[in-house]
C-alpha cells in the first residue's frame, strides 16, 4: 500500500491518467504553436496543412469574418484567411482550461486576441490535425463591459452642488432617449430576444430602445395559454448577467418567465417602451439611417413618434404571422375558431367538444389542458408525422453538454455547444435518438398503437436538428403523449380535412368529428413576414427567408447555407438585423450581434466575409 491509503492499482491508474493528460496537453500545445506561427507569418499554404485533409471545419462567430460563417474544407479555410487574416492580425493563442480526450479526439478551449478584440475558441484534433475549430469574439478592446472588478463605483466622491441621484439620472435618460436624443438601435419586439439583446447593448453603452405592443414586459409569455411550461430545463435557459436563482423550477411556467423578464428589464436598466407599436419603417440610403414611425400609448393618450436609428433589429421571435390553412366551410362553423397563439385558457371549455388541428408542441399542450379541464371530448387531428422526445432524454442530452446542476459555467457550455458545425451535428444526433428509441420502446409502441405517426426527422437526427431546420414538427412530452396512447385524447391521423361543417369537421376518411371549438395549432409563417409588414415586400425579398439551414428537408429548402439564414448576422439590407430563438440561442448569439452593432457605432471597420446570396425570397 502507498502512504496515502491508495492501493497500488489505484496509484498506477492515477499516474496513467496524469500521463495521458500531459500527453494530450502537449499535442494541443504543439498544434497551437504551429498554428500561431503560420498565422503570424500569414503562411496560408502551411496553415491549411494543420487541418485534417479528409474533413475539417472552422466556424467563426465575428472574430475573423464579422459574420457567422463556417468554412467546411481546407480550400474554404484558405479562402477565408486570404480575405480576413491581414486585417484581423490574430495572436496570443493559449489553452484555456483542461484538455480533454474522447475516442481519440483531443479537445480544448482556447483564448486569443486580434488587432481590435479578444476572443475564445474551441479546437478538436484528430491524430494531431484539426477537425473542428471555433473562434468567437467576446469583447472589443477599449469597449469592455463593466463587469466584476470593472463594475461601476455607484457613488461619486466629494460634495457636488445640485448632484443628481441615480434615480433622477435614470428618469432623465428614459425621458430623453427617443425625444431629445436618438437611439443608435431600435429593437422591434420586447420578448426574450429583444430584452436580452438590449441588455447586451446596455453593457456596451449602445443607446437602444425596445418597442413592444403589449402593455408590460413578459406579456408575450403571459398572453399564451395558461398551462404552457417551458420544455427546456433551467440550466439551459439562464439569461446573461442575471441567472435564475437556485430554487427556480427545472421547467419554468410561463407566468414565472413573464415575471422574470419584467424584473430583468428593470434591474438591467433597459429603455423599454410598452404599449408601443411600429407602424412602418423605411431606410434612408442617403443619410444611412432608418425612419421608424411608432405609436406610443401613455395612459389615455397616444402619440406618434419618428425614431431615426442607424439600425433596427426585428426581434419578433423566430417565426412570422400565425398560419391558418383555408378549409372549405370555415365561415359556416357555428362554434369558436382560433389559432393556438390566441388560445388563452381551457377552463371555459368544460363539457364542450373540442378539436385541435396539429400535432406539435402547442397542439399537445392545448389538448392536455382541455382534457384536464374536463372538456367533453378532445380530438387531435394529426396531418403530418411528429418527433416526440421525453424530457428525461432531453435533460440527459443537455447534461452531457454541461447544462446541469453544478455543471461548468454556462458560457463554456454555450461555446462547446456552438463548436460542433451544423454540417456534422446530425451525425452525432442519429445514434443518440436510435438509442433513445430502444430505451423508450414501450412508450413509442403505445403511441404507434394509438395511431400516432412518429418520425425522427428525415435523416433520423431528431428534435434538435429539426428545430434548426424548420423550427417545429416536434413535441417534448410533459404528459400529453400518455393521454394520446390511452385514448383520453382522441386521435385522427393520416387524414386531411375535407370541410368545416356547421358543428364539426369532415375528414378524408369519411368520418365527422363534432366540435364547438376548433384550435388551429398549425404553426407560423416565416420571420421575414415582419419585414414585409413593417418595411416593405421589396426589403423582405431582398433579405430572403429567415431560419433554416438549407438542408433540403421538409420546410428547409436548399441549397446548404452553413448557418441559420439571416439570424444574428449581417443581411442584404444595410442596418437590418434579425434576433430570435429560444432562451439559450438568445443568450449566446446576442453577444456576437451586440458586438457587431457596437463596432459599427464606434466606427470600427467591419468588412463582412461570407454573407450569402439570397436563395429564397419568401
Amino acid at each position: 500500500m502507498v502512504s496515502n491509503g491508495m492501493s497500488n492499482g489505484e496509484f498506477v491508474k492515477m499516474n496513467d491518467a496524469d500521463h495521458d493528460h500531459d500527453h494530450n496537453t502537449r499535442i494541443v500545445e504543439a498544434w497551437l504553436s504551429e498554428f500561431d506561427e503560420a498565422l503570424q507569418k500569414q503562411d496560408i499554404a502551411h496553415l491549411i496543412t494543420l487541418f485534417d485533409e479528409e474533413e475539417c471545419f472552422w466556424r467563426d462567430l465575428v472574430a475573423f469574418t464579422w459574420n457567422l460563417y463556417t468554412a467546411e474544407s481546407r480550400g474554404e479555410i484558405a479562402a477565408m484567411m486570404e480575405s480576413t487574416l491581414a486585417e484581423t492580425k490574430p495572436s496570443g493563442w493559449k489553452i484555456d482550461g483542461q484538455v480533454e480526450e474522447k475516442d481519440g479526439v483531443v479537445s480544448a478551449f482556447l483564448k486569443f486576441e486580434t488587432a481590435i478584440s479578444r476572443g475564445r475558441g474551441h479546437v478538436r484534433l484528430k491524430k494531431g490535425k484539426c477537425w473542428t475549430l471555433l473562434t468567437a469574439m467576446t469583447e472589443l478592446k477599449g469597449h469592455e463591459e463593466n463587469l466584476g472588478t470593472g463594475r461601476p463605483w455607484g457613488v461619486k466622491d466629494g460634495n457636488v452642488p445640485g448632484r443628481k441621484s441615480w434615480y433622477q439620472t435614470r428618469l432623465e435618460e428614459m425621458e430623453d432617449l427617443g425625444y431629445k436624443t436618438q437611439p443608435y438601435v431600435v429593437i422591434i419586439g420586447g420578448g426574450q430576444g429583444g430584452i436580452i439583446l438590449a441588455a447586451r447593448l446596455r453593457m456596451l453603452k449602445v443607446p437602444a430602445i425596445i418597442i413592444e405592443k403589449n402593455a408590460s414586459p413578459g406579456d408575450s409569455w403571459r398572453n399564451r395559454y395558461s398551462s404552457l411550461v417551458l420544455h427546456d430545463p433551467v440550466w439551459y435557459d439562464h439569461l446573461p448577467y442575471l441567472p435564475f436563482p437556485p430554487n427556480w423550477p427545472v421547467f419554468s411556467p410561463i407566468a414565472k418567465i413573464g415575471d422574470w423578464l419584467e424584473a430583468y428589464v428593470r434591474l438591467m436598466e433597459l429603455i423599454y417602451w410598452p404599449s408601443t407599436e411600429c407602424k412602418s419603417a423605411s431606410y434612408n440610403e442617403k443619410q444611412g439611417l432608418w425612419e421608424v414611425n411608432v405609436e406610443r400609448s401613455l395612459g389615455p393618450s397616444t402619440e406618434t413618434i419618428m425614431l431615426r436609428p442607424k439600425h433596427i433589429v426585428l426581434a419578433t421571435g423566430k417565426a412570422g404571422m400565425p398560419y391558418i390553412p383555408e378549409f372549405p366551410g370555415a365561415e359556416r362553423f357555428e362554434g369558436v375558431q382560433c389559432h393556438s397563439s390566441k388560445f388563452k385558457s381551457a377552463e371555459e371549455w368544460v363539457g364542450k367538444q373540442c378539436v385541435v388541428i396539429g400535432s406539435g408542441t402547442s397542439a399537445h399542450d392545448i389538448c392536455a389542458s382541455l382534457w384536464e379541464c374536463r372538456a367533453a371530448s378532445v380530438t387531435m387531428v394529426q396531418r403530418s408525422s411528429t418527433t416526440v422526445m421525453k424530457p428525461e432524454n432531453c435533460l440527459r442530452h443537455l447534461a452531457n453538454g454541461g447544462y446541469r446542476e453544478g455543471g461548468p459555467p454556462v458560457d463554456d457550455c454555450d461555446l462547446k455547444f456552438a463548436s460542433v458545425p451544423h454540417k456534422i451535428s446530425p451525425r452525432f444526433a442519429v445514434p443518440v435518438f436510435q438509442q433513445m428509441a430502444k430505451e423508450r420502446a414501450p412508450f413509442y409502441e403505445g403511441l404507434t398503437k394509438a395511431g400516432f405517426v412518429l418520425d425522427w426527422g428525415e435523416d433520423g437526427s431528431g428534435v434538435f436538428t429539426k428545430s434548426l431546420r424548420r423550427g417545429g414538427g416536434y413535441y417534448l412530452d410533459v404528459g400529453a403523449s400518455e393521454l394520446v396512447s390511452n385514448g383520453s385524447i382522441k386521435l385522427k391521423s393520416r387524414v386531411n380535412i375535407v370541410e368545416i361543417k356547421h358543428k364539426g369537421i369532415l375528414l378524408s376518411d369519411g368520418s365527422e368529428v363534432p366540435a364547438e371549438l376548433i384550435v388551429y395549432a398549425t404553426g407560423y409563417g416565416n420571420m421575414n413576414q415582419w419585414a414585409a409588414k413593417l418595411i416593405s415586400q421589396e426589403v423582405a425579398d431582398k433579405v430572403g427567408l429567415c431560419w433554416g439551414l438549407g438542408s433540403g428537408t421538409t420546410g428547409d429548402p436548399g441549397p446548404w447555407e452553413r448557418e441559420l439564414r439571416n439570424m444574428w448576422k449581417p443581411t442584404q439590407q444595410d442596418g437590418l438585423w434579425f434576433m430570435g430563438g429560444n432562451l439559450h440561442q438568445c443568450r449566446h448569439f446576442s453577444l456576437p450581434l451586440a458586438l457587431q452593432l457596437k463596432a459599427r457605432m464606434e466606427g470600427i471597420a467591419t468588412p463582412s466575409y461570407g454573407v450569402p446570396i439570397v436563395n429564397h425570397s419568401s
